[in-house]
């Protein structure tokens, strides 16, 4: 499955982080420290299958070994709290072979980071299979600090001093000048990182293209790209830590559902998306002529009567989906898509509402549980007269009577009759649940609709290739006689 991640952080001495020991990580290999005096041996990690150093024309060889290389990195940078390197974790394609992978990463670095003077160490991963999913992917480090033209470490920074409207310099109480303290690269701008994430997403999707696969991936986020997504809930540590002990967790089970149903929304939506540009592509050709085309193009390979009843069989039901539909031209089709965006936004939004009323509800029981637990403790609180009991009882309890005044803040408009309808929410959660279902449940005959119209698609493209190919063939012939 094509996935996006694009993810880069700084490696910080002042976090206790060592150069040396994230290459050594990230290579599998067995480094020493010079700054630390310390050996890290990963020798023994799995997973790793290339490993690499790419430097501009400028750099001295030998830091084509990782050892030299970073011990280097570690010795420019003195200081207890200095920033050494731009670490870089950025994912692979299972469509690809590991080969062209691998292909593509060095191109990428080559190109994007390698032109600009940047040393790359980077090192290709592909752990064990999770849910039996490949995760191919690749580290990049890159040192922070420049080389200059000697391939000798540059400044990080420079001085620009201030002036004031006269051009003259500024200074503090003390006489001394002030400055700014200026990067020397923009290696570190947001827009850079911007340019970088969007040529990976180019060149991968470019690949695509190359191999005639008809998947597409993109470096924004889906707020970016005008997909407008159900929020997950937030799980904290505690709900956590048991789904990862494989307890299952209310909040879990929704975030699993809204997980799901947000990949069902942006895959229709995705290939709504593109049926509409083909649609704006292909507006000249007739439908049930190049079905047609495709049927016959099916007869012609087929090496049985059964294989031609069954061709026959899909073309009867792709013409009657078409005409159940009202679909006879590309206008026609036009409003079919209009119409399944419609739904799909409903869908969305439907969802979107049920699931704001179950974070609410889940929200108010929370509440209540913490309510009905610090009651008595409050109750007892109450009836103490005597201040130095109070204050003890309340020093000692301090924790449970914050949580019992919150409670009964949050709850006050809830209240009827001195109590809360904590089974009335109990039974529209449920209720909730069960629409979340149905709501599902009718999704699922646009996801047909949609998922009949790409199978559609497909069969007309390959009509429309196969004419094209017969129209060069006949050219060629014309050419030869």
């Amino acid at each position: 499955m094509s996935d996006y991640h694009f993810h880069v952080t700084q490696i910080k001495r002042g976090k206790g982080q060592s150069a040396v020991a994230c290459a050594a990580y990230r290579s599998g290999e067995k480094l020493y420290s010079d700054y630390y005096g310390e050996v890290s041996d990963y020798t023994r990690k799995r997973g790793i299958v290339h490993a690499e150093i790419l430097l501009p024309t400028h750099a001295p060889p030998e830091f084509s070994n990782r050892q030299t290389l970073w011990n280097s990195v570690e010795k420019a940078e003195p200081h207890p709290k200095a920033q050494l390197a731009y670490s870089f974790d950025i994912a692979l394609q299972n469509e690809f072979s590991m080969e062209e992978n691998i292909a593509l990463a060095r191109q990428f670095l080559l190109n994007v980071f390698v032109s600009r003077g940047m040393i790359c160490d980077f090192a290709v991963h592909l752990p064990d299979r999770k849910n039996g999913i490949q995760n191919p992917h690749f580290h990049v480090l890159c040192p922070m600090r420049p080389l200059d033209e000697n391939g000798r470490w540059g400044a990080k920074q420079r001085r620009v001093y201030r002036l004031d409207e006269n051009g003259n310099q500024i200074f503090d109480k003390d006489g001394q000048p002030l400055f700014n303290a200026v990067p020397t690269t923009d290696w570190g701008s947001p827009e850079t990182l911007e340019h970088w994430r969007k040529a990976w997403c180019d060149l991968c999707n470019s690949k695509f293209a190359e191999k005639g696969l008809d998947v597409r991936i993109d470096h924004r986020s889906y707020e970016r790209q005008g997909v407008e997504l159900l929020p997950t809930v937030h799980e904290g540590p505690t709900v956590r830590a048991m789904e990862k002990r494989g307890i299952q967790t209310e909040k879990g089970s929704l975030n699993r559902w809204i997980k799901a149903t947000n990949k069902m929304i942006l895959a229709a939506k995705k290939k709504v998306n593109a049926l509409e540009k083909w649609v704006n592509e292909n507006r000249q050709s007739s439908l049930i002529q190049s079905l047609n085309a495709y049927n016959s193009m099916r007869n012609a390979g087929a090496y049985s009567q059964t294989a031609k009843v069954n061709n026959l069989k899909e073309l009867t039901a792709d013409i009657n989906f078409l005409k159940a539909n009202g679909i006879k031209t590309f206008e026609d089709l036009q409003g079919k898509l209009d119409e399944l965006n419609d739904k799909i936004d409903g869908f969305k939004e439907q969802s979107s509402k049920k699931s704001a009323r179950l974070k609410e509800i889940d929200n108010l029981l929370i509440w209540a549980q913490h309510y009905a637990e610090n009651k008595p403790i409050a109750d007892e609180f109450a009836k103490i007269k005597w201040k130095s009991k109070r204050d003890k009882f309340q020093a000692e309890n301090e924790n449970a009577l914050r949580l019992y005044h919150m409670a009964e803040r949050k709850l006050q408009p809830y209240f009827k009759d001195g109590k809360l309808p904590i089974s009335a929410w109990k039974a529209e959660k449920l209720q909730v649940q069960k629409d979340f279902e149905d709501i599902q449940n009718q999704f699922s005959a646009v996801r047909e609709d949609v998922k009949k119209l790409w199978q559609i698609k497909y069969k007309i493209e390959q009509a429309n290739n196969q004419t094209k190919e017969n129209e060069k063939s006949k050219r060629r012939d014309t050419y030869e006689i």
